[in-house]
């Protein structure tokens, strides 16, 4: 493996193999990093720092590692040619980090423009409650490979709320099964125990409510806990597999 490199592009798909047509496994958000196995002239075979995970992406100009200062902490954060709100030109999404150059009154500068102090938290921020804003995530779509407000799949949920808050997770439902060890009866189930089936995750808000993302319904959804272990039942023919506790 090469040294490291960071994301410097809102949103980076990672795919199975390299072409644009293959599945998109993942994606990396901005300030994520990765190094890289093989590369060619269109495509680099890559290991993402943060989870582990490996597949392709395509071979653009990225930075060497920057060390961040702060986090995005709301769904998606302007960012603005100068320090004023009156020309945007991209859009990260949550769990995005940047390094700070230059502080300007409610604005942070780094490499990529301009954007409001108020849509950022330092590094080392953590929430007491790690999924404490997931609801902002409701209605998004529901997009395979996903992890941004334009579209999110269930394990990603998880993810990034995790990653936001400093903490290890898996990428996929079939490891975060295996990687969290407390497992919990349905009988006592409570807020924020994660519910998982085969190929398929969700948070409960309550011991009555989750949240997902869920597939069937094309976007990320509120429902009862029982109403969605009998739904997925009937229809999948899945049964709960583990309810974890962090």
């Amino acid at each position: 493996m090469n040294k490291y490199f960071t994301n410097n592009f809102a949103v980076t798909n990672l795919h199975k193999k390299p072409s644009t047509k293959s599945e998109i496994v993942t994606q990396m958000i901005y300030g994520d990093s990765f190094a890289v196995s093989k590369r060619s002239k269109n495509w680099l075979k890559i290991q993402i720092k943060e989870d582990s995970y490996k597949g392709y992406i395509q071979n653009k100009n990225f930075s060497f590692v920057l060390k961040p200062t702060h986090k995005v902490n709301i769904l998606k954060s302007k960012i603005y040619k100068f320090p004023n709100k009156r020309k945007k030109i991209n859009e990260l999404p949550f769990g995005s980090k940047i390094k700070a150059i230059e502080i300007r009154k409610k604005f942070f500068r780094f490499s990529e423009g301009w954007i409001s102090k108020n849509d950022l938290k330092p590094i080392a921020y953590k929430e007491n409650n790690p999924f404490r804003k997931i609801l902002i995530f409701k209605n998004i779509k529901y997009k395979w490979g996903g992890k941004t407000f334009k579209g999110i799949d269930c394990s990603a949920l998880i993810q990034i709320f995790l990653n936001f808050n400093n903490k290890f997770c898996p990428r996929d439902a079939k490891d975060q099964v295996k990687f969290f060890k407390k497992n919990i009866e349905l009988n006592k189930i409570k807020k924020n125990d994660i519910i998982y089936w085969k190929g398929h995750v969700a948070i409960a808000l309550s011991n009555k409510k989750l949240i997902h993302a869920y597939g069937p319904m094309k976007k990320t959804v509120v429902m009862g806990i029982n109403q969605t272990i009998k739904r997925i039942e009937e229809t999948a023919k899945l049964k709960v597999i583990g309810i974890k506790r962090l």
